[in-house]
């Protein structure tokens, strides 16, 4: 019994997969990117974990929304281009999805 690997395929699959993945970290950072320059900095609520090293409290937390208002408000933007900001950055979570549908209807439907 031999095994035999077939490199050029197993090249294709590396390639394909580096691509899907700079293709879906960069349109994610891209999106974050244009949502926070339109004023929407996302302010996580904290998590409680039982074995969390660190945990932010509530007053970390209101501290942070504050810090993030008070950025969005300073914004030399003006509205029409906080506006194209927000739907660039809602665009470019769209594509992240669509690579990340693309990937799945490849495998299912691919062989």
């Amino acid at each position: 019994m031999t095994v035999s690997i077939d490199w050029l395929a197993f090249l294709q699959v590396f390639g394909a997969a580096l691509t899907a993945a700079v293709l879906v970290v960069g349109f994610y950072a891209i999106g974050l990117r244009l949502l926070v320059r339109g004023g929407r900095a996302p302010v996580v609520a904290p998590a409680e974990f039982t074995d969390a090293i660190t945990v932010i409290t509530e007053k970390e937390a209101q501290r942070a929304a504050k810090a993030a208002a008070k950025a969005a408000k300073k914004s030399p933007l003006t509205e029409g281009q906080k506006r194209v900001a927000l739907v660039g950055a809602y665009g470019s979570f769209g594509l992240c999805g669509v690579a990340v549908l693309a990937g799945i209807l490849l495998i299912v439907f691919g062989h």
